[in-house]
């Protein structure tokens, strides 16, 4: 079997006629075309090719699937005769394999399992996956997030947003269950383009905790803040304080909502919602909304807005372009439910290390789409 590289006119039709479908092609026809660029390197010469620098004959190919955000990609890979053929397609996409399959397995291997997780070990396999073989991913998973998490911070980061989700995590030691805080920060930098910036498992959400982190980054090279984003939670708010003097503090528009509506009677929610936003465009429309939210019987929802007021239009002191973006911490809302998606059939994690590493994994993609991506951004006065 042997593939013709040269770009195939139907993908092109494709594409134009269905975007998610041509994506996949396109994708699986340029990862098909990288392997064999690497082959002929590796083997020092093309198909046929005489040459006193060939390595190796080429051997055909074996078909592998590859995961993506597009969908399974059915790849062809290489095969030498002379040595195993190398590839670094299958590195980046299969990160987050490697930890959602270790932390399945962790939980196996240590008894604490749940019905769901000894399904999937027994369609994984389990009598070909080892302690040796997990402890070996293990540390290289590690290494690969412990880079990700202490690499400088180059560029300056004007606007940075910040939000937690919540685990369940095994304490070893107690041999009991708890609820743990993922902490991440998140930010647009000088240039326009989004980072990953941080990330730290923790008891809570508690100023300390954020305090510790943002310390981290700074020593990492975050400097420039003029804009946090973030939920109302006050641990935040207290470690922004300390860590960011100079800079802004934004309450999250979507956050602010929905706290604003647990204050409401729930057959009231979607009239008062409507009036919300519209009372969100500025600060005397608020002053108006709260003073009809008292005069309505609704005081425990007018204290709440009066208690956030300050902090809901910090973003309009920045360009008018970038407010959309700047006003809530939708920018991390993929994260989490990415995170919250792959972690859903481990149920709870055996350890804190099992987390890290499967969050650590997703963070890394995620990251490595954002930089080299898109401008988010346009930062140009």
């Amino acid at each position: 079997m042997r593939k013709n590289n040269n770009f195939p006119e139907s993908i092109i039709h494709q594409f134009l006629r269905d975007n998610e479908e041509g994506m996949k092609q396109i994708l699986t026809w340029f990862l098909n075309a990288i392997m064999d660029h690497e082959a002929q390197s590796q083997a020092g010469a093309s198909y046929y090719e005489r040459s006193s620098l060939r390595r190796a004959h080429r051997n055909g190919y074996r078909r592998r699937t590859l995961k993506t955000r597009y969908g399974t990609l059915e790849l062809l890979k290489p095969q030498l005769r002379e040595f195993p053929f190398e590839t670094q397609v299958f590195d980046r996409y299969s990160r987050v394999e490697k930890a959602l399959r270790n932390a399945i397995v962790e939980s196996y291997l240590q008894g604490v399992s749940t019905r769901r997780v000894r399904e999937v070990v027994q369609a994984l396999g389990v009598e070909a996956i080892s302690p040796s073989e997990v402890s070996k991913v293990t540390k290289e998973l590690n290494e690969k997030v412990e880079e990700f998490l202490s690499r400088p911070i180059e560029e300056e980061v004007p606007y940075l947003f910040v939000d937690a989700s919540y685990y369940k995590v095994r304490d070893e030691r107690a041999g009991r269950y708890r609820t743990e805080a993922l902490l991440i920060v998140a930010g647009v930098r000088k240039d326009g383009y989004r980072e990953i910036l941080g990330m730290k498992l923790a008891e809570s959400e508690g100023e300390v905790f954020w305090q510790e982190l943002f310390e981290e980054l700074k020593e990492r090279g975050l400097r420039g803040v003029e804009l946090v984003v973030s939920d109302g939670h006050r641990g935040i708010r207290g470690a922004v304080e300390k860590a960011f003097i100079g800079a802004s503090w934004q309450m999250c528009h979507v956050h602010f909502v929905k706290g604003i509506l647990k204050r409401v009677p729930k057959k009231r929610w979607k009239e008062v919602s409507q009036r919300l936003r519209v009372a969100l465009g500025s600060v005397k429309d608020m002053q108006r909304f709260i003073q009809e939210l008292e005069g309505e019987g609704m005081g425990k929802a007018a204290r709440a807005c009066e208690r956030y007021i300050q902090a809901l239009y910090n973003y309009q002191s920045f360009p008018m372009g970038h407010w959309r973006r700047i006003k809530t911490t939708n920018i991390l809302e993929r994260i989490n439910k990415e995170i919250k998606r792959r972690s859903r059939v481990v149920g709870a994690f055996p350890n804190e290390g099992s987390l890290i590493r499967l969050a650590g994994a997703i963070l890394i993609d995620i990251n490595e789409e954002w930089v080299t991506g898109r401008m988010y951004l346009n930062m140009e006065k």
